[in-house]
């Protein structure tokens, strides 16, 4: 049971961290192409990739009927709503604003696995999750907060809600269904979704964008590194570790993407950042030492 915590928090880990990362792609490409069209491309390219391979895992792709309603849930709410929502937050505020808010995911998937999935409120989950909020508020700075508008902190709120249901939703996934499998069909899901929207905005994205090599380059790490790699390692990490304390290791992002700013950017980090990766590492110390 602990390997199995420890190697369901190293991919956790991992994919939050790509999705820090993620910002400063995102941040180059959506001044060529709009954001729901952004994740459009990102979803065509992921289930490309992930449909490979689930073939050459000879990966049994039936799902039973029973099955289908929770996997199109997952793929709706978190795969679609969650990220355009996610995107369309920040690039209506900010990133630091984005990330203060998206540290309120932890909360969130404490009370929904307590409303859903009968997991016990702990006060060992309860401390863990007020340590990492606060150090990620000192990673970003309380500065953040009043970044932005009132509509940009609306969708990332909502982004965050929906993140953390869809993370709860996966837990009830089957165990027959391998993390790529649900990964494919819940990305594939969003892709349908966003087509309509796609088709009707069509005539206004400048499309000849895509023939540049950095925008190429930049949509194949989105399509394939954060999200086709990303969300197999998120899945799997939450079979493996109860869903309140899986939420905690999506603090991981914010941190990721202040210290690339930091090395790629030029941008300053001071004592705040420090203590917010102390706070943050004692938070998942706890998680991992005393969750169930």
């Amino acid at each position: 049971m602990k390997k199995n915590k420890i190697f369901g928090a190293l991919y956790l880990s991992l994919a939050a961290s790509i999705w820090g990362g993620m910002f400063v792609v995102v941040k180059v490409v959506v001044a060529f192409i709009p954001p729901v069209e952004l994740v459009w491309l990102r979803y065509l390219i992921a289930v490309v990739v992930l449909f490979a391979i689930g073939c050459a895992q000879h990966i049994d792709w039936r799902v039973k009927r029973k099955d289908w309603p929770l996997i199109l849930l997952i793929g709706v709410i978190g795969n679609a709503l969650s990220i355009v929502t996610q995107e369309a937050g920040t690039w209506l505020s900010s990133a630091q604003l984005g990330s203060v808010i998206t540290a309120a995911t932890p909360t969130f998937m404490i009370l929904f696995a307590w409303w859903l999935l009968k997991e016990r409120l702990t006060w060992a989950k309860i401390a863990s999750v007020a340590l990492a909020t606060i150090g990620v508020l000192m990673i970003v700075g309380v500065h953040a907060i009043g970044a932005g508008n009132l509509l940009g902190a609306v969708f990332l709120m909502i982004a965050a809600l929906t993140w953390a249901f869809m993370s709860v939703l996966i837990k009830l996934v089957p165990d027959d269904y391998p993390p790529v499998q649900v990964t494919t069909l819940a990305t594939a899901t969003a892709l349908v979704c966003l087509s309509p929207i796609v088709l009707m905005q069509r005539s206004t994205v400048q499309w000849h964008y895509l023939t540049q090599p950095k925008i190429i380059v930049c949509l194949l790490y989105l399509g394939v590194i954060s999200t086709a790699i990303a969300f197999v390692m998120w899945n799997r990490g939450l079979r493996l570790m109860n869903a309140a304390g899986s939420g905690l290791f999506f603090v991981f992002q914010p941190f990721v993407g202040t210290l690339l700013g930091w090395l790629i950017l030029g941008e300053a980090i001071g004592f705040g950042f420090w203590a917010g990766v102390i706070l943050i590492s004692a938070s998942i110390w706890i998680t991992i030492r005393y969750s169930d």
